[in-house]
């Protein structure tokens, strides 16, 4: 939720994790030319409205930041920044769906136009004011978004926890139930559980900033146990403040519930947390594992949401070996198969921050400008 939408300054902190470009990752090519007419803007190869606030937003900012740094002289430099300018942008995963497009979308564009213009200076608060989760994406590894104080947002900061290569042993599972677009987008339906949801209110004042603290630790000390129970409880309560909004949003489907309960007889099997799950605002599962339960589990939801080919394509990303499950593990886990359900699984690890790609072939725009 947000207490201002204009700023997107955030109700509460929040705490993430940064996935690996490896395979989920958004490209971004940014130039500046005289002959430039206006400004223009390629989204996945379609040209889209340049003139999106948000959009506009992160280009001001870093202009404003680029005539800061050069004193505001008029030297050729500060010539270039009133040329217009041409940003195409790729991603590989599905927008819109509750996999943080917008995240990783942003926290591009505003690196790319950084580099563009020569600006060095703190890029979270400019990632923010295109999309909240940005600010976050501006570091690799486990990073913290300060609420802050200030009306003007100048405070409200990402800040790196841990760096990517704290936990290595750490892998991140998401099962993709709906490449769809969501019915309720997050920024409406945040909105409305800001207006309506005393649970929110109270989660924001009281619960989050304990968790937050005790999250940290969990990283710190690389606990899984702890970090998996947490991380299961705080998606648990966030989707209960949707409940709580009116009229309620529900971005769990059935599918997502059925997630929900076969990690829960999963871990109940082994007698511990094995695998955590933690749901954004869509039906898409994330769940989190250390390296050696990944292929035992990736079997599991094989089996318990069968694909329907011989499954090729049915795990992508990381390399998954196999597993044999025993009868027990099977007769207490696996008890109603739905065919079908989990599109893919997408397996990754924690990654770092935005990287300049320095290979010309995979620049998005070509020596004229144009995709």
């Amino acid at each position: 939720g947000k207490r201002d939408t204009d700023l997107i300054l955030p109700i509460n902190s929040s705490l993430s994790v940064t996935l690996h470009q490896d395979q989920l990752k958004t490209t971004t090519t940014a130039a500046t030319s005289r002959d430039f007419t206006e400004d223009r803007l390629w989204l996945n190869g379609k040209e889209v409205d340049v003139g999106h606030p948000r959009v506009q937003a992160c280009l001001r900012e870093v202009r404003r930041l680029a005539r800061k740094r050069r004193g505001g002289g008029e030297d050729t430099a500060a010539l270039s920044l009133s040329y217009k300018i041409h940003i195409a942008s790729e991603n590989n995963f599905p927008t819109a769906a509750g996999l943080a497009s917008s995240a990783a979308g942003y926290a591009c564009l505003v690196s790319a136009l950084a580099r563009l213009y020569g600006v060095e200076e703190e890029l979270s608060e400019v990632a923010r004011r295109g999309s909240g989760s940005a600010c976050r994406s501006m570091f690799g590894g486990f990073v913290q978004w300060q609420r802050g104080e200030r009306p003007d947002g100048t405070d409200s900061l990402a800040l790196q926890v841990a760096p990517e290569t704290h936990w290595p042993e750490l892998r991140i599972l998401v099962l993709v139930v709906s490449g769809e677009k969501k019915p309720v987008g997050s920024t409406a339906g945040m909105q409305t559980s800001v207006e309506t949801s005393p649970l929110l209110k109270h989660r924001a004042e009281v619960v989050v900033p304990e968790r937050l603290t005790q999250m940290m630790q969990h990283i710190r000390e690389r606990d899984f146990e702890g970090f998996g129970q947490l991380a299961m409880r705080d998606s648990n309560q966030f989707h209960a403040t949707c409940l709580d909004t009116f009229p309620p949003i529900f971005y769990l489907t059935d599918l997502s519930r059925h997630i929900i309960a076969l990690a829960h007889r999963y871990n109940a099997h082994h007698g511990h947390t094995k695998v955590a799950y933690t749901f954004d605002a869509g039906p898409n599962a994330v769940i989190f594992a250390l390296a050696d339960t990944v292929a035992e589990f990736v079997e599991v939801v094989r089996r318990s949401f069968p694909p329907a080919t011989n499954g090729d394509q049915f795990v992508r990303g990381l390399p998954v070996g196999s597993a044999t499950l025993s009868q027990e593990l099977v007769a207490a886990v696996v008890t109603e198969p739905v065919p079908e359900a989990v599109q893919y699984i997408l397996h990754t690890k924690p990654g770092p921050g935005p990287q300049l790609v320095d290979d010309p072939s995979q620049h998005l725009l070509g020596a004229d400008g144009l995709p």
